[in-house]
This record gives structure tokens, sequence and C-alpha cells, in this order.
């Protein structure tokens, strides 16, 4: 059985990993998401305010 790794590098590297890759891409690019993936890493890093 093909170890986690290597089935995730085999699926970015066929036609429908790669559409995924793009689309991820793509909606990255927006800055509406970008904060929100900027509030996210803040709050998994702990920014020192309790919860």
């Amino acid at each position: 059985m093909a170890s986690l790794v290597q089935r995730i590098k085999s699926f970015l590297n066929s036609p429908q990993g790669r559409q995924v890759v793009d689309r991820g891409r793509r909606e990255l690019a927006k800055p509406g998401n970008q904060e929100k993936l900027r509030r996210l890493i803040s709050r998994a890093k702990g920014s020192g305010r309790p919860r």
C-alpha cells in the first residue's frame, strides 16, 4: 500500500489534482480570502488573546 505522502503526491500530479491546486491559487489571490487566512493563522498561533 502506498504511503499517504505518496498518494498525495500522485493526486497533485494528476489532472484533477492540478485543477484543485489552480482553484486554490485563484481563491487565495482574492483579498477577502487572504484576510480570512491571516485571521485563522493568528488564531492558530495563539496570538496572545484569551479565548
